[in-house]
């Protein structure tokens, strides 16, 4: 019998992460703290992660991703033959924000792009998700990148000798990610979510050009794309997959706007997965129109909590606006989230840890209010 995830209030990934561990890790990169004084300190930050989440009342925890640069750094640091990277390689882009944050432009590092075969040091999440099944009772939810979100880390100039094609490079990485999920599978992991913003990056024409002068047409980017999702998910009876879109989550910034719409009738239909965790904080998402797409075995889980600023939702606003929702999916086929991670990176977002549990404590008690 297939095992559902079935819990009404649900979490993204990534919580803030606290001074300390960005303290130790620099230290650790300097050569001034030792590799078990460091690890020591990111157990404590995902025992802090976990106990936050636990006390808002969360049916649902991850480690917050505190032993992550960025949401999807840990397959270059698990894997060889990325070649030469820094937090440019996750933060380039032309990043908008509210007064209080501003614009910010970053440009694509240019040594960027994988220089040699993929190769598996180790891997990826099992630490992540292995220590904090040990800490909670909790559903412990896995975050990975989906596959062809890495398209950004690959070069016609400086990849050709390694993969002559994105398509090459693109179906190494998602056997890697196959693999992890297999082994997390293996040791009992319950619920992965993989991680797919570059899909709504193509609701804008200035990214969505990037994408296309790498091999890739729009169409291709939605139909090999969920392929290569979907080979990574496989076939496991015991895990619920989650499917996160969202529109750029850094320093409070995002990069594009728009509806899901032009990308709902491919990506909501074709993914694999039960859940759908959609960015709808702001007007920035549009509508709650595509979600008529949704079909009748998935549930959206929406992302009405924003994580970008510190304004506190109330539990009637956010009962209202997915009353509103279930005009277009039955109330009992929809869920509550924050609209992304509160710390994509270790930049963080603007806002603090009493925001952050008070946003996740309003999920929960609203999910209790709809849902009973």
């Amino acid at each position: 019998m297939k095992h559902i995830v079935t819990a009404r209030a649900d979490i993204v990934g990534s919580l803030l992460r606290p001074r300390e561990l960005l303290e130790s890790r620099e230290r650790y990169a300097a050569g001034g703290l030792s590799t078990a004084e460091f690890k020591r300190t990111e157990d404590r930050a995902v025992e802090q992660a976990i106990g936050l989440q636990e006390r808002a009342g969360l049916p649902i925890v991850t480690d917050g991703e505190m032993r992550r640069e960025s949401f999807q750094s840990q397959m270059v640091e698990a894997v060889e033959g990325f070649g030469e990277h820094d937090m440019d390689a996750w933060l380039w882009g032309e990043w908008h924000g509210d007064e209080a944050v501003g614009e910010k432009r970053t440009e694509r590092p240019q040594t960027l792009g994988v220089v040699g075969k993929l190769r598996r040091r180790r891997h990826l999440s099992i630490e992540e998700f292995v220590y904090a099944r040990g800490r909670t009772d909790r559903t412990v939810k896995v975050t990975l990148p989906s596959p062809s979100m890495y398209a950004n880390l690959w070069s016609p100039e400086l990849s050709a000798r390694a993969y002559p094609t994105l398509d090459l490079f693109l179906e190494d990485v998602a056997q890697i990610l196959r693999e992890e999920v297999e082994e997390l599978a293996r040791l009992g992991a319950e619920y992965i979510q993989l991680d797919a913003p570059h899909y709504p990056l193509l609701l804008d024409p200035k990214t969505r050009a990037f994408y296309e002068r790498l091999g890739w047409d729009l169409d291709r980017w939605l139909s090999r794309g969920i392929e290569l999702d979907n080979y990574v998910i496989g076939d496991h009876s015991d895990v619920t997959f989650s499917f996160h879109l969202c529109r750029g989550n850094q320093g409070s910034r995002w990069l594009v706007s728009g509806s899901y719409e032009p990308l709902a009738g491919r990506i909501f239909g074709g993914i694999n997965a039960q859940r759908l965790m959609l960015e709808y904080d702001d007007k920035r998402s549009g509508d709650f129109g595509p979600l008529s797409h949704v079909p009748d075995d998935k549930v959206a889980v929406l992302g009405l909590v924003t994580t970008k600023t510190p304004r506190r939702e109330t539990k009637e606003e956010l009962e209202a606006r997915l009353l509103e929702a279930s005009r277009f999916v039955p109330l009992e086929r929809l869920a509550l989230s924050p609209q992304c991670g509160f710390a994509t990176s270790i930049v963080g977002n603007a806002l603090s840890v009493e925001d952050e549990e008070y946003k996740l404590r309003t999920i929960v008690e609203t999910a209790e209010q709809v849902w009973g």
